[in-house]
């Protein structure tokens, strides 16, 4: 049901690198929030990168306080094995003008939520301070060093990167990318002989063993991009298995909140674990170098966020079962503002908790209007 007092505009428009496809449907759309009869000088745009969050959660909840919300996607909603960075980065573009050139908006608000945390950052990073390059082999995107700048940012239960967050997740006894079954009992999170509770020796055994599985797929995803293409082929898919064996997600003794313990965003672990269902689960060779890469992507939110120096608002999410507070400390450690801002909500990942997402709203309108309105 529609709420009360809010209307919404659905938005569809080019990007200066994608078209109207043939069906009809624009590369970027949206749905723009805001109370009947006001036209907002501050909103908040929010993006992710590839979950549809034209409807997001907050939307109507800062719409009812008098702060505009776009919930904008790019051409990659739910379309993530496709996902180029500077492409989307352009997309995003096109809401932040939108919201500027057609809405009369003073203020703009970037919004990272979850995963969009670090896509966000990518985005003012851009825009302040030309950074991101292209792909080996591809083009810039037109526009990609003539993006607008925001003028805030805001961090949301936000993880610190796709290749960290991946990372974290990963199952460290996984022995060949190609077996999902086979495993290193020594680092099975899953055995009962390892743990609950994990002893530190097995933790530092464990995250060494997970940085090492994503290092061995970026240099296997190099070495066989190299091998398709000299046989003309522009790219390849190939699946990640296994990726919810984040040990904080079993023992609720490693870095203790208020979350449930056993639990992660699929259910529980040990099964999520065996599912088809994953982050990265589908990938190309050049999606894998572009994302998920400690080594190659530029979706790692810390470089990114050293370049933010707007009046930046961390929310953590006290209950959360993916995103911990060492990540939240990890995004307000590295955002560049001395003008930053830090707190905690007592609520799962999506504020489903009675009252939280309303907390959450005020939060966030409390800290707008102290700083532009």
């Amino acid at each position: 049901m529609p709420t009360p007092g809010v209307v919404r505009e659905f938005i569809g428009m080019a990007s200066p690198t994608a078209r109207r496809a043939g069906a009809g449907g624009h590369p970027c759309q949206g749905l723009y929030h805001r109370g009947v009869g006001r036209k907002p000088k501050v909103a908040v745009i929010a993006t992710h990168y590839q979950i549809d969050f034209s409807e997001h959660y907050l939307a109507d909840y800062l719409a009812t306080r008098g702060v505009g919300f776009l919930g904008w996607n790019t051409r990659f909603r739910g379309f993530e094995s496709s996902f180029v960075l500077d492409h989307a980065l352009v997309d995003i573009g096109v809401g932040v003008r939108w919201l500027r050139e057609v809405q009369g908006v003073e203020t703009v608000v970037l919004l990272g939520n979850s995963g969009g945390g670090s896509l966000m950052a990518a985005y003012q990073s851009q825009a302040v301070d030309p950074n991101v390059t292209p792909l080996e082999g591809m083009r810039p995107a037109a526009g990609l060093t003539e993006l607008p700048p925001a003028d805030g940012y805001i961090a949301s239960a936000a993880h610190p990167g796709r290749p960290e967050v991946l990372t974290a997740w990963m199952d460290a006894a996984v022995i060949d990318e190609n077996d999902p079954v086979t495993s290193d009992p020594d680092l099975d999170l899953f055995d009962e002989h390892n743990g609950p509770p994990f002893s530190p020796e097995f933790i530092a055994r464990y995250r060494a063993a997970q940085v090492a599985r994503n290092h061995a797929i970026t240099d296997w995803a190099e070495t066989e991009l190299k091998r398709v293409q000299a046989a003309g082929f522009s790219d390849r898919p190939f699946t990640v298995m296994r990726t919810w064996a984040d040990p904080r997600m079993v023992d609720p003794s490693i870095e203790p909140t208020r979350r449930q313990p056993n639990l992660c965003y699929a259910g529980v672990p040990e099964k999520a674990n065996r599912s088809a269902r994953g982050i990265a689960a589908a990938c190309t060779l050049r999606n894998w170098l572009g994302m998920w890469s400690l080594k190659t992507a530029q979706t790692r939110a810390e470089p990114h966020l050293a370049r933010i120096t707007v009046p930046s608002l961390v929310v953590n999410a006290d209950q959360d079962t993916g995103v911990f507070p060492s990540d939240a400390d990890r995004i307000f450690d590295a955002l560049a503002n001395t003008d930053k801002t830090q707190c905690s909500i007592d609520t799962d990942h999506y504020f489903t908790t009675p009252g939280a997402r309303g907390e959450q709203a005020d939060t966030i309108a409390k800290w707008i209007a102290k700083r532009w309105r």
